[in-house]
């Protein structure tokens, strides 16, 4: 299966065509956070604050890099897992956001926010927290950077490996994995 390209800000057609299961590959600007992070983001909304970045289109990747060795942009950046900001996603979605990335499942809260505001969730893989930051050309703090690893960092990103979890309909490559290997180990072929 091709990858396919996208490129930030992501547009509500782009998102709307993407289907559980497709590989996608990032390029431009995403932001990190992690619990921390959102919590204030959150906070930062409910008190009509403005955000350090405008949530329309973008994408949030869940990680907490770790320091760069020297020559290097970023250490380490793999995903972390997406159950810790499920309580904050569904505020994000509804302001615009268009993906986050992550690893795990996503609550059926932050389901409904994906379909109802045109949002999709991304998996980044575990375990290649090294070869992701390949993917990472530029980091810097944009937001509270006293939370140190959860400060939200502005990313310039190029062919960043990703893979449809949840789309716009409802799709759930978890879900549907599971279904597939059901089958297949009912009728003997595994």
């Amino acid at each position: 299966m091709d990858r396919i390209s996208l490129t930030t800000p992501l547009s509500g057609n782009v998102v709307e065509n993407l289907r559980s299961g497709q590989r996608v590959s990032l390029n431009g600007i995403i932001y990190t956070g992690r619990d921390a992070a959102h919590k204030r983001l959150v906070e930062y909304i409910e008190q009509g604050k403005k955000l350090p970045f405008d949530l329309e289109g973008q994408v949030i990747y869940y990680v907490g890099p770790s320091p760069a060795r020297p020559g290097m942009v970023i250490g380490a950046a793999g995903p972390t897992t997406s159950g810790r900001m499920d309580l904050y996603a569904p505020k994000l979605y509804a302001l615009g956001l268009k993906a986050t990335i992550g690893k795990g499942r996503r609550s059926p809260d932050v389901i409904r926010a994906m379909r109802k505001y045109k949002g999709i969730y991304l998996a980044a893989v575990g375990g290649a927290a090294a070869l992701i930051a390949r993917s990472i050309k530029e980091a810097r703090v944009i937001a509270y950077p006293e939370l140190g690893p959860e400060a939200v960092h502005e990313l310039l990103v190029e062919d960043f490996p990703a893979i449809v979890i949840n789309d716009t309909l409802g799709g759930d490559l978890y879900d549907e994995s599971i279904k597939l290997y059901s089958e297949h180990r009912e009728d003997g072929r595994i």
